[in-house]
């Protein structure tokens, strides 16, 4: 008996869904005051920040692009829940991944 097959695709596109469902609601503003040192910094001049929804994000899987995903939240609730395939890289650390940041490719943070 064959068993129906869960594709990444999707996997990733249920994962998105779930992470907009926890992420974006009234209770997940951003706060900073939970993270000081990083609430007053700013971008480098030389990169170029685009906003991207999760509705973006899964056309963009489901179309073949290979988006790198990191999570720039703490150790601990990465490891409480990530999206399939997203790398750990806390905020407080992410200056040490910079440099292995793909830059042929587009990437994705939450």
């Amino acid at each position: 008996m064959k068993r129906a097959g869960f594709d990444h695709i999707n996997f990733l596109a249920v994962a998105a869904l779930l992470v907009a469902l926890f992420s974006f609601g009234p209770s997940a503003q951003a706060d900073p005051s939970r993270y000081p040192e990083f609430a007053q910094q700013s971008l480098p001049a030389n990169v170029a920040l685009s906003f991207i929804s999760v509705d973006e994000l899964v056309e963009d899987v489901k179309a073949g692009k290979k988006p790198l995903i990191i999570d720039v939240r703490s150790e601990e609730e990465f490891r409480e829940v990530h999206i399939l395939s997203a790398l750990s890289a806390p905020l407080a650390q992410f200056k040490a991944h910079l440099q292995s940041i793909p830059r042929d490719r587009p990437v994705v943070l939450y």
